[in-house]
Order: C-alpha cells, then structure tokens, then sequence
C-alpha cells in the first residue's frame, strides 16, 4: 500500500497549525523547508501532568519522496512509562470539514523498557502519529523527558527532545457518588466514599454527607466533619471514634477542567493547595450548589484537597464529587 501527499511541507505545516493555538506561543514558525528528513513535535494534553493519566504529544514527519520513505518511529521517555503507554500506528490529517481522519501506517507499537516504537508497513513519506504517555507511579513529583526519533529508508534519522515537564504530586479521584440513604462517609485519606451500612473504620471518616430540608434554614446538601457541633449534624448518629474535625473553604466559579471535564481552561496544580488558609474556616458547607467546590485540610494536616461537585441532585438526595488531593507531610 503506498500513501501519496501532494507535499510533504504542507502536510507537515498542517499538522503544525492544527495544534498550535493550545500549545505554542505566537510567535512559533513552521519549520523551513529542507531537501532531507524533518520532524517536529507538539505537546497536546493540557494542565497538571498527574500520575495515573495521560500525557499526550503530536509527533509528526516528512521528507521529499526522492529521498526514500518513512520506516519506523520512536519516543523514549526518561522515566519508563505505566502500562497503556502507546505510540499510534495511525497517522491522522483533517479533512475540509475540520475532523482528523485516521490513516493506518504500521504495526501497533512495541514498549521496550523506556522506548516505544512504531514501524511503518506502509509506503509514505509523511506522517503525524500521536503518542501516550501514561503516567507512572515512579515519577511523582519528577521531571520526565521524551527524545522523538524519526528514521527513513535512505538511512537518515532525526530527532526532536521534548520537556522537561513536572509530574504533579497530586493525586485525583473523579465521579466518586455520594448519597444521603447510605454512601455518606468521605475519607481524603483513601480517596474514597464508604457506605454506612458496612464496617468502616471511624478514623477514615473525614467527611460526612447529608441532605436536609428544615422549614426556617436552608441547608439541603451538606458536608459536615464528624467533629462539627451537633446542630449542623442534626439527627444525624456519628459513628463511635469519629473525631476528625476538617477545615473547609468554599469557592465558586473554580471549575477544574480535569475534575469538571469541560473546556473551563482552569487547572489547579500543586502550588494552589500551598495557597490556602484555613485558619478559623468553619467544618461544614451547607447548601452546596452544582459545580462549586471546597478546598479541606484534614485534621492532622497532611493533606489538602479541593472538591468539585459535578452534580447536585435534589430529588434523589445524592451527588457526583470529584477530588483532588495534595499531600502536605
């Protein structure tokens, strides 16, 4: 199977400036045209690189069809990267009416302890492959680098360093429900949500979730730490030993892109739970509203977190929570 391109510089320039309004500044150029083979790389994931996710990069590369053809691609990474790192064996372009198109081009790609290779099985002398980097444990809190290798049939090779890039300490759990019938207790600890109808040690419980309706005072979904005064605990029966007595900020309009999943361009990163005071801040939030949020300090202070609520459902007493946590000790 043999892929023809009208040119292989427009091919790669369009690849450029498909990726350059989220990755680039304004004053990048396209490549200058040479008579041999180029390449170059963007990086297309956005925000805080954390662990258990992806970092995602466009890599792409071309050269005239006098000199030969595409042959294999690599990227090595300077921390070997968790299981579902992959490089794409499909090339992609976008069509007239804006949508990447696919194009197969090899073999799926081969880990080989930091590397990751794609060979080429068709005949082409351009292409733009998209590349995974799943995050692994071992970098938290690291820089991680990747070294982009492109290589063709006349025996030319090129390459093209990216990074080096900061992976977060932070961990993040998404979609974590909560409800007032049973999943009410909430670690930061565990990154979890325990059910009150089984055995769950007191210890974990930093928050508790409750939903209220009182004739005289609007309370509805709340999170109160078991330790709050029993007014804002209602009727609420606190487990025995659960004492943890959190500190709560709340904030509006902080939509997380990576908790809320929608294009709000706001990420909060490591530096952000430094930031915060909790000094003399209450231990409960009542009336919580769909795509708040509140920043916690857990009693013993060696985590902060910032919860966003994806969403409040009156009628079934129930949220979606998503977290992220730092740890501070």
């Amino acid at each position: 199977m043999t892929i023809n391109f009208k040119s292989y510089i427009p091919f790669i320039a369009g690849i450029v400036l498909l990726f350059t309004a989220c990755s680039k500044s304004d004053d990048y150029a396209v490549p200058t045209p040479k008579d041999q083979l180029q390449n170059d790389c963007i990086k297309r994931s956005l925000g805080p690189n954390l662990v258990g996710s992806n970092i995602e990069f466009a890599y792409a590369m071309a050269l005239p069809k006098t000199r030969g053809k595409l042959v294999s691609a690599q990227v090595e990474a300077s921390i070997q990267g968790a299981a579902g790192t992959y490089l794409e064996n499909r090339s992609f372009y976008t069509n007239n009416s804006g949508v990447d198109v696919p194009v197969k081009i090899g073999d799926p790609s081969v880990n080989n302890g930091n590397a990751t290779t794609t060979n080429f099985t068709v005949d082409t002398n351009a292409a733009t492959l998209r590349y995974f980097y799943q995050v692994p444990e071992e970098a938290r809190g690291k820089k991680v680098s990747f070294t982009f290798t492109a290589k063709s049939s006349n025996g030319e090779t090129v390459t093209y360093k990216m990074g080096p890039y900061t992976v977060s300490k932070m961990d993040m759990a998404l979609d974590l429900g909560v409800n007032d019938a049973d999943s009410s207790y909430i670690s930061i600890a565990d990154m979890k949500v325990y059910r009150r109808s089984q055995p769950v040690d007191p210890t974990k419980i930093d928050l508790i979730y409750m939903y209220r309706t009182f004739p005289t005072v609007t309370f509805k979904h709340a999170l109160v730490a078991p330790a709050a005064p029993k007014e804002y605990l209602t009727d609420f029966v606190v487990p025995n030993n659960a004492t943890n007595d959190v500190r709560l900020v709340k904030a509006f309009n902080l939509r997380d892109q990576q908790l809320a999943r929608q294009q709000y361009g706001i990420f909060i990163d490591d530096p952000d739970f430094l930031a915060q005071n909790f000094t003399n801040m209450p231990d409960y939030f009542l009336n919580i509203k769909q795509e708040a949020g509140a920043w916690v300090e857990t009693a013993d202070g060696k985590y902060r977190a910032y919860i966003y609520f994806n969403v409040v459902d009156d009628a079934k007493k129930r949220m979606t929570i998503s977290i992220k946590r730092y740890t501070m000790k």
